[in-house]
């Protein structure tokens, strides 16, 4: 199996309006492929048709057109999906079960017997970070975040090769989604596929291997971040943190090298330069000022940058 999840010319239209019927297009020829072993970012704005092709992929609506695959099945195979887990985006149980019910009620689904469904609740409920105290209080007095915590937890009820989540940081606090991006991180080192929709951009800096951006239900970028980050106009240029100089004691010789810049920082400052021939240069002016140098690293920008970019 090359991919873990395949996506061909997969399309949705919905139908819209009371007495004028409109065809609504959200989701548009997308053709992707997900490597499995890796955790993979799918971005986009609102209503740019993520969760839409999430629940296609789920099965719970159907493709206008297309197809897809996963674990080499057809999303139509009934068998392949006791190998998946979903995490919507928000969550719904019967609010008069509590966590450790829910969680006990879909291992009995996957034919567990009572002592793995125990063992295995309780782990879940504690690796997702809901307190013991809370594991018999019904659904409906928890908040947001815990139902969240519940709903990440019931998703991985059945150790699934791959692992649907939309939004899963939803509700959660900063602690929270540490301990979220700690787990998910977890699925990954055990070698299974995470497919991860979310708004929060910083999560998918700290933990996505490769994205996908949607624009308007079409396929605007895809590849691995690093790559998507590093723009074409800076593909050569480079960035010389140094320290223990004022960016104005060297401004004058640091803008004689060409298309060079420096701004600068409480403890030096930040050059940028054009080519990777620039650096003795401005090495040798940062060491006959006394500072020293801090890092060089290639110039990207930032996931948000490229998120603006292409969905606006």
């Amino acid at each position: 199996m090359e991919y873990a999840i395949e996506i061909k010319n997969l399309s949705k239209e919905y139908e819209t309006g009371f007495l004028k019927k409109k065809r609504v297009r959200a989701l548009d020829d997308l053709t992707l492929n997900v490597a499995p072993g890796q955790i993979f970012g799918f971005l986009g704005g609102n209503g740019a048709g993520k969760t839409t092709t999430i629940k296609t992929l789920m099965r719970l609506q159907f493709p206008t057109e297309g197809s897809a695959r996963i674990l080499g099945h057809d999303i139509a195979d009934v068998s392949m999906h006791a190998r998946i887990g979903y995490c919507p985006e928000n969550p719904y149980f019967y609010d008069y079960l509590t966590a450790r019910e829910v969680m006990d009620y879909l291992g009995e689904l996957f034919g567990m017997n009572r002592s793995t469904r125990s063992s295995r609740t309780e782990e879940l409920l504690t690796a997702v970070g809901l307190e013991e105290k809370d594991w018999k209080k019904q659904l409906r007095k928890y908040s947001k975040g815990m139902l969240q915590r519940v709903g990440l937890a019931q998703s991985l009820i059945n150790d699934p090769e791959i692992v649907f989540l939309d939004e899963p940081m939803s509700g959660l606090d900063p602690v929270g989604r540490r301990e979220i991006r700690e787990l998910i991180a977890g699925l990954r080192a055990k070698g299974k596929t995470v497919f991860m929709s979310t708004h929060i951009l910083s999560d998918i800096e700290a933990l996505c291997d490769e994205v996908a951006i949607l624009r308007r239900g079409k396929l605007a970028a895809s590849g691995r971040l690093d790559d998507l980050l590093m723009s074409d106009e800076a593909s050569r240029a480079l960035e010389v943190n140094i320290h223990g100089v004022a960016a104005e004691s060297i401004r004058e010789q640091i803008e004689f090298i060409a298309g060079a810049s420096i701004e600068p920082r409480p403890n030096g400052a930040v050059i940028q330069i054009l080519d990777e021939s620039d650096i003795d240069a401005v090495l040798t002016i940062t060491r006959e000022s006394g500072g020293r140098l801090a890092s060089i690293h290639p110039v990207k920008q930032s996931l948000e940058e490229l998120f603006v970019k292409e969905t606006s």
